[in-house]
């Protein structure tokens, strides 16, 4: 059979002979990747702008080790197997987005990106009460000079933004009533921050449904998208039929909209994103002969970032857990199992009296990259040339132009309002 291939002159999928997609450069050890292949068609009208009216009748593709079936998303219960352990990112998307209007009438958007004063937690930057200094993206910056003051009022409140450093993004907000968090601000003064792509002002109904069902702690400025499909339902079925369901949290930053822009994939900075992982959810990778299946990247990326962070504890007991974008590719560490894994955590954690653990990681997926927990994969249709579509190439191999082809011929709706995906590789 042909494989499916990149075709540079219509920017699509054809078959045809199949070109390695990397090579590996020895003096680098890290595989160098031609973003070209990663590439496909997306045309606009497959891009979902709205949400459909019921969440879990999203058309669900399967990919079941080399077979492909279309199915509704509220199947998804009798498709999984009876052994699964489903990890959710149960983060909250926060209102991030602010606009301020100059004297002279021009528009300046803010969107949070990561806090930097009182703290770098969001925990702890979230209810400041007073002020806060965040990174942002700005908006019609060059209208916004480096000291100049911005004010928004509504509903009694008066939020001050004051942009200190226009070149790195830094923005020092305070507000009025001063005895209010900044989570109490946002709540009032500010908006959903719907992706790029969907290329329409939030509506109401955004606030409800550019959120999980089981969201729990804010932090996020973008939705975890593959739980948005889920309905209380679907989650009672999963447990009726015996699935362990276990949550943890990664609060998904605007970074993951960032294109690659880099010929070579592998030069691209990856963003930082915090994570917390409850002791619970670690302990459950205690569990022998069950399949872990993660809902959505970004629950992938925090457990596969667990096992490099064990990696980490055997050379520095006391290591941070930070992870790298690289480090899963210069370690020539290796565990045996996701419960030796843990294992080496849960000591540590009880060592230092822990109930959950608190790090950030920018772990970069792309192929080349062995898995090491993550044995299936609950995800939307991913952006070209994104560091997702890496993800997903690592994850399947070169089945994944197959998949998104097939999911262009059956009219799949595309990206974070769009359609589902059930992954499990051969």
């Amino acid at each position: 059979m042909l494989e499916a291939t990149y075709n540079p002159t219509n920017m699509g999928l054809m078959f045809g002979k199949y070109n390695p997609p990397f090579n590996f450069d020895v003096s680098m050890k890290l595989p160098v990747i031609n973003l070209l292949d990663y590439l496909y068609d997306l045309p606009e009208d497959r891009i979902a702008l709205y949400p459909l009216p019921d969440r879990d009748k999203a058309k669900l593709l399967v990919y079941d080790h080399g077979e492909m079936s279309h199915k509704s998303f509220f199947q998804l219960p009798d498709l999984l197997p009876d052994n699964t352990i489903l990890f959710f990112n149960d983060t909250k998307v926060i209102p991030a987005r602010f606009l301020f209007n100059k004297a002279t009438g021009a528009s300046i958007e803010v969107l949070l990106l990561q806090p930097v004063l009182p703290s770098t937690l969001l925990s702890f930057a979230l209810t400041a009460i007073g002020g806060s200094t965040w990174k942002c993206t700005i908006g019609n910056l060059k209208r916004w000079s480096n000291g100049l003051v911005l004010r928004k009022e509504i509903d009694g409140i008066t939020l001050f933004a004051h942009l200190t450093d226009g070149q790195n993004g830094l923005v020092e907000f305070s507000w009025t009533p001063a005895h209010l968090s900044f989570a109490e601000i946002l709540h009032v003064a500010g908006l959903v921050p719907l992706p790029p792509y969907i290329r329409r002002k939030a509506e109401v109904s955004d606030k409800e449904r550019y959120q999980t069902v089981y969201s729990h702690l804010e932090g996020a400025v973008a939705a975890p998208t593959a739980g948005l499909h889920f309905t209380e339902s679907v989650l009672e079925k999963m447990r009726a039929k015996g699935i362990v369901t276990n949550f943890l949290t990664l609060h998904v930053s605007a970074g993951t909209f960032l294109p690659v822009k880099a010929a070579n994939a592998v030069d691209h900075s990856m963003h930082s994103e915090q994570i917390i992982i409850p002791k619970s959810a670690i302990r459950s990778l205690l569990l022998e002969e069950k399949k872990i299946i993660a809902v959505g990247t970004t629950a992938m990326r925090t457990l596969e970032s667990l096992y490099w962070y064990a990696v980490k504890l055997l050379d520095e007991p006391a290591a941070s857990f930070i992870i790298d974008q690289h480090v899963p590719y210069k370690s020539a560490r290796k565990l045996s199992s996701p419960k030796e894994a843990a294992e080496i955590i849960l000591a540590t954690m009880e060592k230092q009296g822990l109930t959950e653990l608190v790090g950030q990681t920018s772990i970069y997926i792309f192929p080349g990259y062995r898995f090491r927990i993550c044995e299936g994969l609950v995800t939307n249709f991913h952006q070209p040339g994104s560091t997702l579509i890496l993800l997903i190439a690592a994850f399947i191999g070169l089945d994944w132009k197959k998949i998104y082809q097939e999911a262009l011929d059956k009219e799949y709706r595309f990206l974070s309002y769009g359609d589902s995906s059930l992954l499990l590789p051969r």
